[in-house]
């Protein structure tokens, strides 16, 4: 299978847009992410997108244009993007394409998100008893582990007051006010420990990336972006996770560990060889548990990890470099390729206030989706 690589990248601010349809901010991303290629839109031989609450992705050929090209409408949770961008990936790696596109879009109401237990093949108790709300979920999940492995609740501050310090750098971000830590302790409580502004919330936005195949590349002289691996995995028996009804004795393993194995092994490289890293943080608890899930550090080691400033911007290395999900809140069916985005930015350099120190060479992103299924991808210049 030949080498892929994004050429374009385009987004579509994250947060509130009242004036356009989440569809009109989806088509806006693939125009600007057509533009920072120097393709039209009859360039791209393939598509694929989707989002959650916004429509079908493929209705966007109304306004990109109608020219017969295969769309592949994706929803996977939370890793709705990152699912599109394996999908055209393969497509291209395959052969049957030089040019394809990846998209996501989504402009949720405001509140948090609602879902249906018999749709996740629950029973009605599971609802009735306030499990389907994930705030309470991510709370008790996250009381679990810091009694576990050791963990304050000021860690879990630290990374909130990180990611809306980070989310002022970022042009795309919703929430662009720092908010400092006696602030972010002492807000209301949601779902103790998570206090409101540890969570993130559910948004509007769109994001486009143009991938291409070596021999385009070569063709265009782009300036490219390496797909060194793109994994997704579900859950295996025994993985506690969302809408799990029961957690078992024996804990038999994470989707997110799966899927991050597979990534590293199909890269060829290791957690220490990765310049910047833009994780999953519903809440400032999964940032937390996923540093050791993504083979960052061990468990119980975040506590030092981040009181040592190593996830900050001029860290060893960076976590969350726009503000992830906390300051940018999450559009369903965009958040995954988000993190691409912000990827695909800094390693060209072109993060500006917020870009990273040394040249970044390799960044990588995680994605998590209900009821349990985990998206990586690592890029390589």
């Amino acid at each position: 299978m030949s080498d892929v690589y994004i050429i374009g990248a385009g987004i579509h601010q994250f947060g509130r847009t009242e004036e356009r349809t989440g569809r009109d901010q989806g088509v806006f991303a693939v125009r600007e992410a057509l533009k920072d290629a120097g393709l039209e839109w009859s360039d791209v031989q393939f598509a694929s997108g989707g989002s959650h609450a916004a429509g079908k992705a493929d209705i966007m050929l109304n306004d990109l244009g109608l020219t017969s090209i295969p769309f592949i409408n994706v929803f996977n949770g939370c890793a709705t993007g990152g699912s599109a961008l394996a999908t055209a990936k393969s497509a291209i790696a395959a052969g049957e394409c030089d040019i394809a596109l990846a998209v996501g879009f989504d402009k949720h109401p405001r509140g948090a998100f609602a879902a249906d237990p018999k749709a996740y093949g629950l029973p009605d108790w599971y609802g009735q008893t306030g499990m389907m709300m994930t705030t309470q979920f991510f709370a008790l999940k996250m009381q679990r582990y810091m009694q576990l492995h050791d963990i304050s609740r000021e860690t879990l501050g630290k990374v909130a007051a990180k990611s809306f310090r980070n989310g002022e750098k970022a042009e795309h971000a919703w929430r662009r006010t720092p908010i400092d830590l006696d602030t972010i302790m002492n807000s209301q409580m949601i779902n103790d420990p998570l206090t409101k502004f540890m969570f993130c919330a559910p948004a509007e936005g769109g994001v486009a990336l143009i991938l291409a195949s070596e021999k385009k590349v070569r063709e265009l002289g782009a300036d490219a972006v390496k797909i060194s691996s793109v994994t997704i995995r579900s859950r295996p028996p025994g993985s506690f996770e969302v809408y799990a009804p029961t957690i078992d004795v024996v804990n038999g393993g994470k989707p997110t560990i799966l899927a991050s194995k597979a990534a590293y092994e199909q890269a060829g490289i290791g957690p220490e060889d990765i310049d910047l890293a833009q994780l999953q943080d519903t809440e400032a608890g999964a940032e937390i548990m996923h540093m050791a899930e993504n083979g960052i550090c061990a468990d119980g080691e975040q506590e030092k990890w981040i009181a040592e400033g190593r996830t900050e911007l001029d860290g060893s290395l960076p976590i969350n470099t726009d503000g992830g999900c906390i300051a940018c809140g999450e559009p369903i069916g965009a958040t995954g390729l988000r993190q691409v985005y912000e990827n695909v930015t800094q390693l060209r350099g072109r993060a500006g206030p917020r870009q990273i120190k040394n040249k970044p060479k390799t960044a990588y992103s995680h994605v998590y989706g209900a009821p349990g299924l985990s998206g990586i991808t690592i890029l390589e210049v």
